[in-house]
């Protein structure tokens, strides 16, 4: 363990972990499953699911079927229950978030002759926004307009908000204009839902004009309004217009909170304005309000990059005394910020927290991987790629194999053979022949072990001519198999049930240079005794004690399980273990098939 200011951070950090924090400590969003369709309350509970996230405010699942159930109930009532008792059913799997559901649901009222009013018209523009399909909640808009009802600001929000939902922001600002042209007055929200959609697009210009409008036309702008055009701002490094819209903000009024604070901090680390940045948390600070996780950790970040570790590792214990749990984020600038500093094993160690508490990702790794490679590590760097498929992360380890050729570096052999033998052992066989030929086109070139892993999972997959093929092609390209490809590839014939190629393959490799050894005999015999061929198996075994190798235990055992084999042949494989003294090993030679 690490000494200093370190020390007690970290252990502190390590206990809280340890003591059961873990559950909450990396936050994962919920999921919760739903029927796909409705036909009766029966059909539903069969009918199948998909994985949807289930906000705060969601019901669980019993509250679905009871809604259903009500539906179901109230469709055979006659006279029909009113409109708005079946609004009232739409709404609350609306709130559920199962706006597919809505739309056969509203179907169906409408053809009993239950006429849409303006609420159910209403919530069906909701939910296809909500699903992207705004074009079609347009289409209801015009049948509300045709059925005489007159659109609140309310509805026509939904729809600027679909449209930025899509990406659409020239034409919620277009849609926008007509609403104004038309004699609507649009509200706060109206202007807050196509200022920030233009924000995220990076649309700055558009932003300041549209709050220019709104101070022209009498609509106040407020907190959300000013934090995200101060977020655009910060983000493209222009921090003097974000400080300016700061003060603009206190002129009117309106007091920052931690998210505008949080973006300018943010902006100010970002040029390197360390020293206003910290003015700016202190004065956070001094009117009450909070920093969160986020805050920490642009400062966190901020502090390793700037090579203040020891400062960077103050900060930390400031955030976990307060209570403020580490997210992700946190833990990988610390390992960064250790990586740069050559510490890697304060870099093992975090990550190493990660890992139990079950949240190291592809980042993270990559971030250990790259760590250990700059640090002249390359066992460690190779060791940490080769755990990923080891412990099921097969996903991860492909993640930091694109990650790293996408930013330019040359994998090398062995993290090639360790990408490919997780894709062969997942079932992924063209990913990794596509991989495979990726490798050809590379600088590294596939060797022995390459072939035998690819030839392996073919085996695998069932494609023997493939398999086949590619071992022909080693022997083209000038490759020459050891002991360990042939008794890959004669294991790989022999479970596929093609002994004799696996016999051809043996011989061959007498003739190639390569005699067969111990366990390309041990391989080939257990391949003959399993398919029940005793006679081939004993004369293998028979040249195998004759060259001077011994059985293994898995080849002893099938030579019991045949116990028609004769006794000579058992004692001369029996005899090698005979040579230990204290050894007591017991012989039943009438061991049933």
């Amino acid at each position: 363990m690490a000494s200093g200011i370190f020390t007690s951070s970290w252990s502190f950090f390590y206990l809280r972990l340890q003591r059961g924090l873990s559950p909450s400590l990396f936050h994962t969003r919920r999921i919760h499953c739903f029927p796909s369709r409705f036909s009766s309350r029966s059909s539903s509970r069969s009918s199948s699911c998909s994985s949807v996230p289930k906000p705060e405010h969601s019901q669980p699942s019993s509250d679905l079927d009871d809604a259903l159930a009500s539906f179901n109930h109230f469709i055979h009532m006659r006279p029909l229950p009113p409109r708005f008792a079946f609004n009232r059913i739409l709404s609350a799997l609306m709130r559920m978030n199962q706006h597919p559901m809505i739309f056969p649901l509203s179907r169906k009222i409408d053809s009993l002759g239950s006429s849409p009013d303006f609420y159910s018209l209403t919530i069906l523009i909701k939910s296809f926004c909500r699903l992207h399909h705004v074009n079609f909640a347009l289409s209801v808009l015009g049948k509300m307009l045709k059925s005489g009802f007159n659109p609140d600001m309310f509805t026509f929000n939904t729809l600027i908000n679909g449209f930025c939902m899509e990406g659409k922001i020239e034409r919620a600002v277009e849609f926008f204009s007509e609403l104004i042209a038309g004699g609507y007055q649009p509200d706060v929200c109206s202007y807050n839902t196509v200022i920030s959609s233009a924000c995220k697009l990076g649309e700055k210009d558009l932003a300041a004009g549209l709050l220019k409008q709104m101070a022209e036309r009498g609509c106040e702008p407020n907190l959300v309004t000013y934090t995200a055009i101060i977020g655009a701002f910060c983000r493209d490094k222009l921090v003097d217009e974000a400080l300016d819209m700061l003060r603009q903000m206190r002129i009117r009024g309106i007091s920052p909170d931690v998210v505008t604070y949080t973006c300018l901090i943010d902006g100010l680390c970002k040029v390197d304005k360390w020293n206003q940045a910290v003015d700016l948390f202190k004065q956070m600070e001094s009117q009450n309000i909070s920093p969160t996780v986020v805050t920490f950790n642009i400062l966190i970040d901020t502090l390793f990059k700037k090579g203040m570790t020891s400062d960077a590792e103050r900060m930390i214990k400031m955030m976990l005394h307060r209570g403020i749990q580490p997210s992700v984020v946190t833990c990988c600038s610390m390992m960064d910020g250790y990586c740069e500093r050559r510490q890697m094993d304060k870099a093992r160690e975090v990550f190493d927290l990660m890992v139990r508490t079950g949240v190291a990702n592809a980042f993270s790794y990559n971030i250990l991987i790259n760590g250990y490679c700059k640090s002249k590590k390359i066992d460690e760097a190779t060791k940490v790629f080769d755990e990923m498929p080891q412990k099921g992360r097969h996903q991860t380890a492909r993640k930091v194999f694109n990650d790293m050729l996408s930013h330019g570096q040359q994998p090398s052999i062995v993290t090639f053979s360790v990408m490919l033998d997780g894709l062969c052992r997942i079932g992924e066989l063209l990913e990794a022949i596509r991989l495979f030929k990726t490798m050809e086109n590379s600088p590294v070139k596939p060797n022995c072990v390459i072939y035998t892993i690819l030839i392996d999972g073919m085996l695998r997959a069932g494609k023997f001519n493939d398999a086949k093929r590619l071992l022909a092609r080693l022997f083209v390209i000038g490759l020459t198999p050891d002991a360990f490809t042939y008794s890959t590839i004669i294991k790989g014939l022999c479970k596929e049930g093609l002994l004799n190629y696996a016999y051809k393959i043996f011989r061959r490799m007498e003739d190639s240079g390569c005699p067969p050894d111990d366990c390309c005999y041990n391989v080939i015999i257990q391949g003959f005794l399993r398919h029940e061929d005793e006679a081939k198996a004993s004369e293998l075994i028979q040249e195998m004690i004759d060259r001077g190798f011994y059985a293994d235990a898995t080849t002893i055992e099938l030579v019991i399980l045949f116990s028609r084999f004769d006794d000579s042949i058992l004692r001369k494989l029996r005899n090698p273990y005979e040579d230990f003294e204290g050894v007591d090993v017991k012989w039943d030679f009438n061991i049933q098939r």
